[in-house]
């Protein structure tokens, strides 16, 4: 071991570095920065050091110094729904791409909690990406008085946020314009009773299409947006005599459209002949060969690159107004429903 190389169980600091140098800690520091005041010589040197001793810069010490803790914040919605787990993983990649680190501070469902906002101070988050249904007042009330941005993924902006969303109505309009055109008229909707803004859109664009050709839903079930509430949905439909049963089937979300499906085919109904099912996200499960699910799919990866391109210029400035996004989604078909004739 060399007499500048620190012990092996000691972190290399700017301190050790500007010994092993022999210059000021504060040329390590601006040397690391690529300050060009010092030297190309200088910084190539102290850069081999860096490198040499395995240097990495202390989270803390960098936050002090430059007022930025390089944390995003995540409020994930339920767990259990597949389509969080993708969002999740697409916004780790992403925020590491960027240079930053994530902080999961909530996940499931159920309304965030008081202590949640409290914790978006005491991480000294730079910014937070919220996805949960349902925020106390006092999360946008902390953030705002502390100048932390708020960007809303997956649902429309509350709270003096931003918000980056799925145009839920359009892709509901196209699933309802291919039910029809596939000669559906015994339509049912399994929607969710939950205050999700987008539930509510995707409900609200599906009726207004069928309305315009003077239909509507003949049956209408909550779907709790659980695979088990959709399996029980379609289980009640089951229940019902053939000549009342519906042809088709919307629901909101395909965790839901997994669960009617799976009822429906253990009753011994041909979904794709005798009934189409359709749901929207295109979560990985509904491009499986035993479900097959027509749906729309939500631009997961562009959401999320818009969302942090919000959240950052906020960070550099927090007098920027606020801005909703709404990104079209492909309609993806498969065999779960029937041909447009």
């Amino acid at each position: 071991m060399r007499q500048s190389d620190p012990p092996a169980d000691r972190r290399a600091t700017i301190v050790t570095l500007s010994r092993a140098a022999n210059v000021a800690p504060s040329t390590v520091s601006r040397a690391l920065k690529g300050d060009t005041r010092i030297s190309p010589e200088m910084r190539a040197r102290i850069a081999l050091l860096a490198k040499e001793m395995n240097y990495t810069p202390h989270a803390s010490a960098r936050t002090l110094s430059s007022g930025r803790s390089g944390l995003i914040g995540v409020v994930l919605g339920p767990s259990q729904n597949p389509f969080y787990t993708a969002l999740l993983y697409e916004a780790v990649r992403q925020i590491g791409e960027r240079g930053m680190r994530m902080l999961i501070i909530h996940a499931g469902a159920g309304p965030v909690e008081d202590k949640t906002a409290d914790a978006l101070l005491q991480y000294q988050v730079d910014g937070c990406l919220i996805t949960s249904v349902e925020l106390p007042s006092r999360v946008g009330v902390v953030c705002a008085a502390n100048n932390v941005p708020v960007v809303m993924v997956n649902r429309v902006a509350r709270l003096n946020s931003s918000a980056v969303t799925c145009d839920n109505v359009h892709g509901a309009t196209q699933l309802a314009d291919l039910l029809l055109r596939a000669g559906h008229r015994r339509i049912a909707l399994v929607r969710t009773s939950t205050s999700s803004s987008t539930g509510q859109e995707r409900e609200q664009g599906f009726i207004r299409h069928l309305d315009q050709f003077g239909w509507s839903p003949v049956l209408r079930l909550d779907g709790q947006s659980t695979y088990d509430g959709g399996f029980a949905a379609g289980r009640q439909m089951m229940e019902m005599a053939p000549q009342h049963r519906p042809d088709a089937v919307f629901a909101v979300s395909d965790i839901m459209a997994l669960g009617v499906l799976d009822a429906l085919r253990l009753g011994g109904v041909r979904v794709g002949q005798d009934m189409s099912v359709v749901g929207f996200d295109d979560i990985a499960e509904a491009a499986r060969p035993a479900y097959d699910l027509t749906t729309i799919r939500q631009p997961l990866p562009t959401m999320i690159e818009r969302a942090l391109d919000l959240l950052q210029a906020r960070m550099r400035d927090t007098a920027l107004p606020d801005e909703t996004v709404a990104l079209r989604g492909p309609l993806i078909l498969r065999g779960s429903s029937v041909p447009v004739r």
